[in-house]
């Protein structure tokens, strides 16, 4: 593999190409802000603004123009979209709405926890890049907000009834691990060092089942034990190997080498776990006793998980060498630049069926945005340039 040659394929493909698209498409000049919901060539087919989209294109173009230029459209870009959220993103005491008006009036209330989880990360990296305290300070009171929302983070509008089955679900720890070496900078050191101990144990105890070897959705909140139903059955491969770079990060940050080889040794057995054999590509939802299962969409093959499992195992070869990782990225990269790559337009295809056939040929929505695909791009870039 010529390592230095790919590195340019993805520098070239998030530079030239899909930085562009949002740059030209995203961008509300009238009322400020983002849209996400984008044609595939790159028209907007719906002005509705979901904050932690808003919140995830903020982040990125921040974290470009720290990490990799200082591009004053990259700036500018950032510092808009910001200054919506911050005017129209939250009730006045950082309880950040899920989704707006075009113009900023609230849609949908702040039950979703990942809209202040992705606040915090955009204001966190905006504030390096401006070097406005204001913008640290929103940061740091999200934060807190996440913290107090953390064991009941749906708060009054979580539906399940309280009591009869309690579940806790591994999407908020994973977060947590990546938001810590987000905002560190930010925080008190004891506090950042016992999050990062507590999300560590969660992530690498708790929903990694061992017996399994793989990573659950959902335990039990009583007793961490497992739960014969259709959220304690399910298995998400691509969050599992998402987690896995994160941990990654804080194995390297934290100088604990056995937790990468564990991270390593976990995403591993999930893409194979998870890997379609008889058409390729990972599937979204997988029922650990092999059941039939509750999500629909459950065969489908989408971007994110696809481009964050890529992360992973070129992460993986990086950091160990392990030669299974490489070969899996090799994989992955073949079946995402045939796949999810328009041939036509700028940006990837988010959703195909199992087949691999282009399913909805938006390039943005309520779920897709400017986040996995450029920070995806950014993070393979920078690590083939590093390895031999």
């Amino acid at each position: 593999m010529d390592f230095q040659k790919l590195a340019g394929e993805y520098k070239s493909e998030l530079l030239d190409s899909v930085l562009p698209f949002w740059l030209e498409h995203s961008q509300d000049k009238q009322y400020g802000g983002y849209f996400t919901c984008l044609e595939r060539d790159g028209s907007v087919y719906d002005t509705d603004k979901f904050i932690w989209l808003q919140g995830r294109e903020v982040w990125l173009f921040s974290m470009l123009y720290n990490k990799v230029e200082k591009r004053p459209e990259w700036l500018e870009c950032a510092l808009q979209g910001a200054e919506f959220l911050k005017k129209y993103g939250h009730d006045g005491n950082y309880n950040w709405y899920f989704s707006l008006t075009r113009d900023g009036r609230p849609l949908v209330d702040p039950y979703n926890i990942f809209s202040y989880t992705f606040a915090t990360m955009a204001f966190a990296q905006l504030a390096i890049a401006s070097d406005d305290a204001g913008y640290a300070a929103i940061a740091k009171k999200t934060f807190d907000r996440v913290l107090e929302k953390r064991s009941n983070p749906k708060g009054k509008w979580c539906k399940a009834h309280p009591g009869t089955r309690p579940i806790k679900d591994f999407a908020l720890p994973m977060i947590l691990c990546n938001l810590s070496l987000e905002i560190e900078q930010l925080i008190d050191k004891q506090l950042i060092d016992q999050t990062i101990e507590t999300c560590l144990h969660e992530v690498m105890e708790v929903f990694y089942q061992k017996d399994l070897g793989l990573i659950v959705e959902n335990v039990s909140a009583e007793d961490n034990s497992l739960v014969d139903s259709f959220e304690g059955r399910s298995v998400n491969p691509g969050h599992s190997l998402e987690a896995m770079w994160f941990i990654m990060d804080l194995g390297k940050r934290l100088g604990r080498p056995e937790l990468i080889d564990k991270a390593v040794k976990i995403a591993l057995s999930t893409i194979e776990y998870g890997w379609d054999k008889q058409y390729g590509g990972i599937f979204y939802f997988m029922d650990r006793l092999g059941r039939p299962q509750q999500q629909l969409e459950w065969d489908q093959k989408l971007w994110w998980v696809h481009i964050e499992s890529a992360i992973t195992m070129i992460k993986g070869y990086q950091l160990t060498g392990n030669k299974e990782c490489l070969a899996w990225f090799q994989k992955l990269h073949d079946y995402m630049w045939t796949h999810f790559k328009d041939p036509k337009y700028p940006e990837w295809f988010g959703y195909l069926n199992r087949r691999g056939e282009v399913l909805l040929p938006l390039k943005g929505g309520k779920w897709k945005g400017c986040f996995h695909v450029p920070r995806g791009l950014y993070q393979i870039w920078q690590i083939l340039e590093q390895c031999k």
